[in-house]
């Protein structure tokens, strides 16, 4: 998320690391929305947040699953949402 977005945008004067990390940023949140989003459903149905707790998932609970997917691969930059990966090399390297 943010160190993500210093990092690629060290150097502020060029124009590509200012969109670059706009861009890393914009992904990262789609990625911290689906989690939040899933763990609220599952707050609201469970009333709990430990796996261990969750006995049963069935056809309704589809979306959930989804959502930690997205949430997952958005954090990880898979399955689609790697699109600011490559534009991240404007960043140093450490």
């Amino acid at each position: 998320g943010l160190c993500s977005y210093l990092l690629i945008n060290f150097w502020y004067s060029r124009l590509l690391a200012n969109t670059s990390a706009i861009k890393a940023m914009l992904v990262n949140r789609v990625g911290d929305l689906a989690l939040i989003i899933a763990m609220a459903l599952i707050w609201n149905k469970w009333g709990v947040l430990s796996w261990s707790s969750i006995n049963v998932l069935n056809q309704s609970d589809l979306i959930i699953c989804l959502l930690l997917l997205i949430g997952a691969a958005g954090k990880s930059a898979q399955l689609g949402l790697h699109t600011w990966l490559p534009d991240a090399m404007e960043g140093p390297t450490p």
